[in-house]
């Protein structure tokens, strides 16, 4: 999801910074998880706040956005490619 936002604001970039850019964001957002202040806490107690900050670190989800934008940035270099042919 973070691909395709970040790759629909800025239609004219390379596809390769686009996917650097999203695994920044990813993983931004994972290592803010590590900071537990009371301010952010309280964002993270809303809906959007958990869904936007999430609840805890966990290693395993810098491994499943790696995956997840990898196989993104194939697909959209694949149909990128068959399109120009």
């Amino acid at each position: 999801m973070v691909y395709f936002l970040i790759r629909f604001l800025f239609l004219k970039t390379k596809l390769q910074k686009t996917a650097f850019i999203s695994l920044l964001v990813c993983y931004s957002i994972e290592t803010l998880q590590l900071y537990q202040a009371d301010w952010i806490n309280e964002i993270r107690h809303t809906v959007l706040g958990r869904l936007v900050l999430g609840q805890g670190f966990l290693w395993s989800d810098l491994l499943a956005y790696t995956f997840g934008i990898t196989i993104t940035f194939l697909g959209d270099m694949y149909l990128i490619q068959k399109k120009k042919s």
